[in-house]
């Protein structure tokens, strides 16, 4: 059997291709077939369980998510060798939430990435300053967009690239209440939506792009946008919302969210300035001590979320549980 084929499909990820589904098929890839055989691994949703399996259950959601929740109790905690967390800001949240013990059952593997090249981007100080924005609609886009549109208003020189929908997941009926954002989108001069492209469009958006500008409403419980912005050695920034300050290992530009729309708002306006700012009318970009954060963060992301790095940890655990089991 083909690794690609043991991959779970139900009827929320058939059509998929977010960061749990691309994550999860590229795990299957490095993965050897004798390493799979004998185990199950469950991404998020539990559907079929095999009997005779031993079962790494993935989780990648909240735990007030109805797909999760179950794990407040421990029978359904027993129907799994080992529960695998992508942040240990989520696994809190677990513990917090529904109870879930301190075990040696349960892991945090941080989500893996292919790494994304560092390659010299154009000068902020004499071409336009790039902005992307990459997460789906729901998650800020309705923050990111007035606040661009004032920013705008101050620089003349700024840009706004949006590759954001619903259709990434094959949701394409939940865009009909962003058509609105979409259309603004659409009518400003200086900002290009492109709603779902391909991945290898998205990772060379990512070099292009000065600035990764999420003023992010929604609980992340890692932010593959966030790791793969900082791999391209974007100048991020986003609140120290939910996992967000973990994933970036506070190296970004990250600034103080409100739960006030209104409020965080002008704190992401504040500090979108203020970088604009300096990166168009300062010596930043030839700074020494600039390059070396931007490094820095090239860096960090490379090593915590790198493939090669993460997939050695799922080979350790995978080689671990069938030891325990032959004992």
């Amino acid at each position: 059997m083909r690794n690609q084929d043991r991959i779970e499909i139900n009827e929320l990820n058939k059509n998929a291709n977010g960061g749990t589904e691309l994550i999860t098929r590229r795990l299957f890839d490095l993965l050897e077939p004798e390493e799979l055989d004998g185990i199950q691994i469950i991404t998020s949703r539990v559907r079929n369980l095999e009997p005779d399996a031993l079962r790494i259950y993935h989780l990648h959601d909240l735990p007030n998510d109805t797909e999760a929740s179950h794990l407040r109790y421990q029978e359904s905690r027993d129907r799994f060798d080992r529960l695998v967390f992508c942040s240990n800001w989520q696994y809190q949240e677990f513990q917090r939430e529904l109870q879930l013990p301190f075990s040696r059952q349960h892991r945090v593997i941080e989500n893996g990435v292919d790494p994304i090249p560092l390659v010299p981007k154009t000068d902020p100080r004499t071409n336009p300053i790039r902005i992307i924005y990459t997460p789906t609609p729901h998650r800020g886009l309705e923050l990111l967009v007035p606040a661009f549109e004032y920013l705008a208003n101050m620089f003349d020189f700024i840009e706004l690239d949006v590759y954001s929908s619903f259709k990434l997941y094959g949701w394409e009926e939940r865009d009909a209440q962003y058509q609105a954002l979409f259309e603004r989108c659409k009518n400003h001069p200086r900002i290009r939506y492109h709603g779902t492209v391909d991945y290898e469009t998205i990772r060379k958006a990512y070099q292009d792009a000065h600035i990764f500008a999420y003023p992010s409403i929604w609980p992340e419980t890692s932010c593959r946008c966030l790791i793969e912005a900082m791999m391209a050695g974007c100048v991020c920034v986003h609140p120290n919302y939910a996992a967000l300050y973990e994933t970036s290992a506070g190296l970004t530009d990250w600034y103080n969210g409100d739960n006030d729309p209104n409020v965080h708002l002008h704190e992401f306006i504040q500090q979108m300035g203020v970088i604009i700012h300096n990166l168009r009318n300062t010596n930043v970009w030839d700074d020494p001590g600039f390059k070396a954060k931007q490094a820095l963060v090239h860096t960090t992301a490379n090593v915590r979320f790198a493939w090669p790095n993460v997939i050695r940890k799922w080979k350790y655990l995978i080689s671990e549980l069938k030891t325990e089991h032959d004992r």
